[in-house]
């Protein structure tokens, strides 16, 4: 076990020093302290096998439940799936769902909530600033392990990590800004509100963006002083762990952020347990109600992050450049498996053949292959039955007149070890009608339907016919339009002149069915917190009886 020599005796012997005893604790010796009295386990990061990770050469041997400070070895393996690496599809390593451990978890994180709770905002910050450093120093061996169980390209992973890093300092700086308000009452007597936490919260996240959703759950989270149990999506179960390690190391107290894996029956556990406060789900709509329905029976709170349908709107007198480089990001993000995509893309009839000409001779010339390379900008889909179900959408579409421009098809790359990767070449329909399959589902997939439109009131009916409502954008020169078709679409997002940037103080969430809540911003506090009416009488009780 290593220790900082530092440390007095008390620490060693895992007792509070004396220095500790009074109501503030000094942030850094507060971070020293809860370092030492956990004993030592050597995190993922610094095994050799997460060294400069390659394709094709990662296999995660170590358990991947974590909770106490420490990863957790299964009691229980007879119910173990074999993960996949999406570019390879080779093993990457065995998920072992948590079955009743669910329980040690989240009195784990019960445990750390009673200590986290009661730091000042300041304190909670500092340790957060910790946590948001070591990342940005780790920042590309967390990529590299990324890419290798999701199947993005590393440029697109080393951009979730700085995106997760700044969630987490922006919510550091929001932390000690937590107030309630003054409210004067007659006669001298008055009332104040607290800002208080809500207790134990549960982070359910997906197999797109699985480090950055597990920063975007978590660090509102425990800014408002709550604790948190994530469970990662079943496919992508490495790098939540990685994120649960690297708080240990920055000093939150043992329990506070725990990691447990499983599928549905793991999620079930979770969202009926006494002891949860909250749920915080990112996923499909069918799966959405039912975390809905289950948390409904214990009157907990709910965010819901679900799928979209967006539309993305092009008027002929936009930037042309501009709207065709909008619409190959509003799509082809992480082989299009993004929620927020704008997927469904009216562009005005008169600009409409040089529109398809310049898209499709982009996506044609976009790089698809191995994900750790540099110069690679599509990697592999998450899994196989997944890209079989992206390439029967396809097929369907030329089934219902849909023209496929480029794409759609299987990808075999070069590389001999490629050679069973869920890759997929990047594909433009052209003749879509509203009531095709592809225009109306989610594909999450590389594709991008194409529609003609004629007049601003027609598109808008016709972008917000549909039962999704997380994003939507616009491009033109016309000021006044701009503003007037933001208004106008129903979504919780809608870019003007730009699609799929995210930053991370601007809140992100859905209309209709897709889902309720935000998550980054300011506001995402509110979601994390609940206020507390306290009424001070100065004088006498004036009594009816």
């Amino acid at each position: 076990i290593t220790v900082n020599q530092g440390c007095p005796n008390s620490v060693l012997e895992g007792r509070c020093p004396a220095e500790f005893s009074s109501s503030f604790m000094p942030s850094k010796s507060l971070i020293s302290w809860f370092r030492c009295t956990r004993m030592a386990q050597q995190t993922l990061l610094s095994l050799p096998e997460f060294q400069n990770v390659s394709t094709g050469a990662l296999v995660v041997k170590e358990p991947l439940n974590f909770w106490g400070g420490a990863r957790v070895k299964p009691k229980d393996t007879k119910n173990s799936e074999p993960v996949y690496e999406p570019a390879t599809g080779r093993v990457l390593c065995d998920m072992i769902p948590c079955g009743e451990e669910v329980d040690e978890a989240i009195k784990s994180a019960h445990s750390a909530y009673l200590k986290w709770s009661k730091l000042s905002g300041m304190e909670r910050a500092r340790i957060m600033l910790e946590a948001a450093r070591i990342i940005r120093e780790r920042r590309d061996e967390i990529a590299r392990a990324e890419v290798a169980n999701n199947g993005k390209s590393i440029t697109e992973a080393q951009v979730d990590i700085d995106v997760a890093w700044q969630c987490i300092e922006y919510y550091a700086g929001i932390a000690p800004t937590l107030s309630g308000q003054h409210i004067q009452l007659p006669g001298g007597s008055f009332a104040y509100t607290r800002r208080e936490p809500l207790g134990v919260c549960v982070g359910i996240g997906a197999w797109n963006y699985p480090f950055q959703i597990a920063a975007w759950k978590s660090a509102p989270a425990m800014a408002c002083g709550n604790a948190m149990v994530f469970k990662p999506s079943p496919m992508t179960p490495v790098t939540a762990v990685m994120l649960a390690e690297i708080y240990k190391e920055a000093g939150v107290p043992d329990g506070l952020f725990n990691v447990v894996q499983g599928g549905a029956e793991t999620g079930g556990l979770l969202c009926h347990h006494p002891m949860v406060a909250k749920v915080s789900f990112t996923g499909s709509v069918p799966t959405g109600k039912k975390v809905m329905e289950m948390a409904a029976k214990g009157v907990k709170q709910v965010t819901l992050e679900l799928g979209g349908k967006s539309p993305l709107i092009i008027f002929k007198d936009c930037e042309l450049e501009n709207a065709i480089k909008g619409a190959l990001m509003a799509n082809f993000l992480t082989q299009g498996e993004v929620c927020c995509n704008g997927t469904r893309v009216f562009v005005q009839r008169e600009i409409m053949p040089q529109f398809l000409e310049e898209v499709v001779k982009r996506t044609k010339a976009i790089p698809v292959g191995d994900p750790m390379c540099e110069e690679t900008r599509m990697g592999a889909l998450i899994s196989k039955p997944h890209m079989e179900k992206v390439l029967g959408f396809i097929k369907q579409a030329k089934e219902q007149g849909a023209k496929v421009l480029c794409g759609g098809e299987r990808f075999v790359p070069s590389d001999p070890k490629l050679k069973d990767g869920y890759f997929v070449s990047p594909c433009v329909l052209d003749n879509c009608r509203d009531d095709m399959t592809c225009v109306k589902e989610e594909i999450f997939g590389p594709v991008m339907s194409v529609l003609p439109f004629d007049t601003e009131d027609e598109v808008l009916q016709r972008a917000n016919n549909t039962t999704f409502g997380l994003a939507s954008g616009v491009f033109t020169r016309d000021i006044a339009r701009a503003h007037r078709v933001a208004e106008n679409l129903q979504a919780g997002t809608c870019y003007i002149n730009n699609y799929n940037v995210g930053p991370v103080e601007v809140p992100f969430g859905g209309y209709k069915m897709s889902g309720f809540g935000r998550e980054n911003g300011q506001v995402t506090t509110e979601y994390y917190s609940q206020l507390k009416t306290v009424v001070v009488e100065m004088g006498d009780v004036e009594s009816l009886f």
